[in-house]
């Protein structure tokens, strides 16, 4: 537990704690809140590293933090939505992996992108909670997977973000694979046998880590490549297809950071914007069957949840598998698809949905980054894309 500092006169007779008191009135309320916000996730995660999730309370969380524990309270609705927050965090300014050259090949690029977890599983069963290396890779750490596989809400939108994750993977599989799209269900069914290796050797590892051999790991891995998966199942048809609308030409969104590249979203050219809630991810699938690879799409992720938790749980997911993807794989090779997670559903709001939720599914289509049309409900992005695919009608 940290201790509290002791206030230490000044050349003024003023004590550090009054002279930090007096600086953050200077400040602004927003930039108090970022402050505070900043020193309870620093307190959080040094308490998480220490104690493991369970150990860990929020007041002494509001200790270490020398707060109180309602000001731990109103930035976080609780433990949990505060672990994860802790996690998305470390995944987003996490270093880049040991230097490699990209894979130029299926199996050269699965195996790279597998190193990067491998490089992070521990290397021994012998470890203890004050150990640093419980938060150096977050996706992995050990207290996540246990907490999602005990509550509904998490598992529910877990899911439907590993799936995304395959489809994020496949896609950058066939940019190497230079198979013209024929293949793409096929390297999305390996790229989710990839990451079924990868959790579950992680797993394993926290439990038996001399059993694990992460070369074996990669290995594996590469070798999946050449893997003809069974015949994957369609998502399920909408049973009434929505309209296509003409959509409201105001547009003004704000800016947004697409967290595959890790830079600024692209919304003031050609594309396609999909505002999609937490239990919509899998339909992804189905759009990109009608989707040109070669066009620009945007995917928008929003939820209406109240414990704080689904947003940095995709942060989290997103950001982990987005930087190996990014060191895996040639940059030529990476899908021309962006995601935003819509944290305060701002970007959700300039598409028209003021009220978004974890079934949300409004398409947008842009021209020169302009709002043209739109479709909303399940299988709006889909027939939106099948209308800006269809052949414009001759005249005469």
């Amino acid at each position: 537990m940290a201790a509290t500092v002791q206030a230490q006169p000044s050349d003024t007779g003023r004590g550090r704690p009054q002279i930090a008191k007096e600086r953050m009135g200077r400040l602004s309320r927003a930039q108090q809140q970022e402050v505070t916000r900043r020193k309870v996730l620093d307190a959080a995660e040094a308490e998480f590293v220490q104690r493991g999730f369970r150990g860990a309370t929020v007041d002494a969380i509001a200790e270490r933090a020398n707060l109180t524990r309602g000001a731990v309270y109103s930035n976080f609705p609780g433990k949990r939505a505060l672990y994860l927050e802790v996690l998305a965090r470390g995944a987003e300014l996490a270093p880049p992996p040991a230097p490699r050259a990209p894979g130029r090949t299926p199996a050269e690029a699965f195996g790279v992108f597998a190193s990067t977890w491998a490089e992070q599983l521990p290397s021994t069963d012998d470890y203890d909670y004050d150990a640093t290396e419980q938060l150096s890779s977050p996706a992995i750490s050990i207290d996540l997977i246990p907490q999602i596989q005990t509550t509904p809400r998490l598992r529910h939108s877990f899911s439907q973000l590993v799936k995304l994750d395959a489809i994020l993977l496949g896609l950058a599989v066939e940019g190497v694979a230079d198979d013209g799209g024929a293949a793409r269900a096929r390297w999305i069914g390996n790229a989710e046998s990839v990451l079924t290796i990868l959790y579950g050797a992680t797993q394993l590892s926290f439990a038996a880590a001399d059993f694990v051999d992460g070369t074996r790991v990669i290995t594996l891995c590469e070798q999946i490549a050449g893997l003809e998966p069974g015949p994957r199942e369609p998502g399920r048809t909408p049973l009434v297809q929505p309209a296509v609308l003409p959509a409201a030409s105001h547009w003004s969104p704000p800016p947004s950071m697409d967290v595959v590249r890790h830079a600024r979203a692209h919304l003031d050219d050609d594309r396609m914007v999909v505002v999609l809630g937490m239990h919509r991810l899998a339909s992804v699938e189905r759009l990109l069957e009608v989707w040109p690879r070669a066009a620009d799409l945007t995917l928008v992720l929003v939820t209406d949840d109240e414990s704080g938790e689904l947003i940095p749980l995709a942060r989290l997911a997103l950001a982990d598998l987005s930087r190996s993807l990014r060191f895996a794989f040639p940059r030529a090779a990476l899908p021309r698809i962006e995601i935003v997670v819509d944290v305060d559903g701002a970007l959700a709001a300039a598409c028209g949905v003021a009220a978004p939720n974890n079934n949300t599914e409004v398409a947008v289509l842009l021209g020169a980054g302009t709002p043209t049309l739109r479709a909303d409900g399940p299988g709006a992005a889909r027939t939106l894309a099948e209308c800006a695919n269809a052949p414009a009608p001759v005249d005469g």
